[in-house]
């Protein structure tokens, strides 16, 4: 999965107010001192900077699910519910209102209690500065109320069942006595944070920061005593020190990643690339030729998923089904009586040039295929210039179309410009991600309903959108079933955006001094350490090994 950070949950730090703190999550000094750490790559980033804010898109890694955690956390490789603040919730009144009760005798990370009123706050912040809503939490919500001292009740101003995964598992809970103190929120540089997640933040340099067990976590203190986050701007760096041993987990991508990292240690070096989304090939359905649904078969058919994998991807992600489900996490919602054709893509030059040639498409001199108008079936094809991977993938499939008669042109943007355009619709294809759920809905509703901001290809149909409307009004998993059934149909047979291969999660470990690591075998929670708030969830599984 292309590793993004859209912000943590608000805008980017655009002030360095100091954040200093009497009380603050601290830790015995000799925990650190007493253990062997867990050393971390979290990604290569340059300098680090001091700042634990959770509402800043600048925030180190582990401000959000080692200090901060929401109510939830819903896995996204397989199917486990983790109660964190939360510790059970229910729908009613036409699930149109979500009660969570609250788990007992949580402390911040200084101690002092966690009350209903600081989980109120939480979302009460959202409302007061929207420009922190980035899930657009409020945008769904009429109220969010007391019951008791123990639960918090969520109104909404329609059934949503899905979006209620947002709610409790995208809002991470501050202490209200801290935060009510700062009248803009997003640009408090937060050096001592105080939090209820298994760590505290132990020391701070630009190359390392540290963290150690928080003596006072509701969960009992982790088993890993310490953590160290290294600073590598280099990929050729952070690759030798990989190999040499030094390092238990990151998120570094590898060309050949069995022959720079498990050959040298088979015993303890592993790496899991889990599915974390379905990298699409997206036309732009306002463009009148890409509308036709004979050139998108056309295109679809021209395309060898098996060498994007092979050679584009390393062999790292597997060519994707038409339904866009990531497999395996979503198999349970493939549909039984889905037809064999949809079941998996054929890659067939013959048949991209027979559909072309049945819908009245005719070559020209050049052997470019043309509408009976005689304009050509030539696109750009934007991709990010520097994504060597997605960059290959796009020049391989450039060739190949080619070769059935449908010119294409690779344009390499940099992110800004070509993110502005697939966002804008100034675009003919681009190759991009999908969005990622705990159930397919997620994918789905991501792609397909309209002014969605992943909605990037501009699909509109009134059956697609009933179908998603009939899954977000109800709680009633076989009627759910019944509406992804729907989906998976439309997406397999329209293509609106063309299913290419599953985008991998980066993820490499050692167990040479820890075990416990999610595994294809185990997926307890994604892996890397930048899946927030699943990184907590990981650490709370590993223990040193004895």
């Amino acid at each position: 999965m292309r590793r993004l950070h859209f912000g943590l949950t608000a805008a980017a730090l655009s002030a360095t107010t100091l954040f200093a703190l009497a009380g603050c999550g601290t830790a015995p000094t000799t925990t650190a001192a007493q253990n062997v750490p867990l050393t971390v790559i979290p990604g290569l980033n340059g300098a680090f900077a001091d700042n634990f804010n959770p509402y800043s898109s600048s925030a180190l890694s582990g401000t959000l699910g080692l200090i901060y955690q929401p109510l939830f956390y819903f896995n996204l490789v397989g199917p486990q519910v983790y109660g964190l603040l939360g510790q059970s919730y229910h729908w009613s009144q036409g699930n149109r209102t979500l009660t969570v009760t609250l788990r007992p005798h949580v402390k911040w990370s200084n101690g002092t209690p966690v009350t209903v009123s600081d989980v109120l706050y939480s979302y009460d912040i959202l409302k007061k500065y929207p420009s922190l809503d980035t899930s657009g939490i409020w945008s769904h919500l009429s109220s969010v109320s007391a019951h008791g001292t123990n639960q918090v009740v969520f109104k909404f101003r329609h059934a949503d069942v899905p979006y209620g995964n947002f709610v409790m598992g995208d809002v991470y809970i501050v202490p209200k006595s801290i935060w009510s103190k700062f009248s803009n929120p997003a640009k408090v540089t937060n050096t001592k944070p105080v939090g209820t997640g298994p760590y505290v933040v132990h020391s701070f340099a630009t190359q390392a920061y540290t963290y150690v067990a928080n003596p006072h976590y509701w969960g009992g203190k982790p088993k890993v005593h310490e953590l160290k986050y290294l600073d590598y701007s280099s990929g050729h760096s952070a690759e030798l020190a990989l190999a040499a041993g030094g390092i238990d987990w990151t998120d570094l991508f590898f060309p050949n990643i069995q022959k720079v990292y498990v050959s040298k240690a088979p015993q303890y070096h592993h790496y899991w690339f889990s599915a974390g989304g379905t990298n699409m090939l997206y036309p732009n359905l306002k463009n009148p030729i890409l509308s036709k649904l004979a050139v998108r078969q056309a295109i679809s058919d021209a395309i060898n998923r098996s060498k994007l994998d092979k050679v584009g991807e390393y062999g790292y992600e597997a060519p994707a089904t038409p339904t866009g489900l990531v497999l395996p996490p979503q198999k349970s919602w493939i549909a039984p009586n889905l037809a064999k054709q949809y079941r998996q893509f054929t890659y067939s030059p013959q048949n991209a040039i027979s559909t072309l040639k049945a819908a009245g498409f005719k070559r020209n001199a050049q052997g470019v295929f043309t509408t009976p108008s005689g304009q050509p079936l030539s696109f750009t094809l934007d991709v990010v210039a520097g994504w060597p991977d997605w960059d290959a993938d796009c020049a391989l499939m450039a060739s190949e179309l080619k070769k059935v008669g449908i010119n294409v042109t690779v344009q390499q943007l940099s992110f800004g410009a070509y993110y502005s355009n697939i966002t804008t619709g100034h675009y003919q294809l681009a190759m991009s991600w999908s969005g990622n759920g705990s159930t397919p809905y997620y994918l789905y509703q991501a792609l397909l309903q309209p002014k969605n901001p992943g909605n990037f290809e501009g699909w509109s149909n009134a059956q697609t959108n009933a179908a998603l409307t009939q899954y977000r009004r109800t709680s009633n998993v076989a009627i759910q079933h019944q509406a992804i059934d729907a989906l998976e149909k439309i997406v397999a047979k329209n293509l609106p955006a063309i299913p290419l291969v599953y985008g991998a999660t980066w993820y490499e470990y050692s167990t040479k001094r820890f075990t416990g690591w999610p595994s294809a075998q185990n997926p307890y929670a994604q892996p890397a350490p930048y899946n927030y708030p699943a990184e907590g969830i990981v650490l709370s599984h590993l223990k040193p090994r004895t």
